[in-house]
């Protein structure tokens, strides 16, 4: 009987932890959590446009071709990056 008690503490106190922080996230103003949410969504449109733009100048650099790659995988990783934001925002 008391093995299933000390099992069931850790259990107890994950929730007792998440109810707590519920509680703090539900009594922060709105403004707050709307940032957060737009600095999250930010990174995801810039990530993925960062990661094109570096990919495409180091394919332009190994095969000295210009902006030939540089500005498709750019256009490539703003659109991916603006399609993960999309799906984000729709999931919240």
């Amino acid at each position: 009987m008391t093995d299933d008690r000390s099992q069931e503490q850790p259990v107890l106190e994950a929730i007792r932890k998440r109810a707590a922080r519920q509680s703090l996230a539900d009594r922060l103003p709105a403004v707050a959590r709307n940032l957060g949410q737009i600095g999250i969504l930010g990174w995801q449109i810039v990530l993925p446009t960062l990661a094109g733009l570096a990919i495409g100048r180091w394919l332009d650099h190994r095969l000295a071709s210009g902006i030939f790659w540089t500005a498709p995988l750019l256009l490539i990783g703003l659109a991916f990056g603006c399609w993960s934001g999309w799906r984000w925002i729709h999931r919240q």
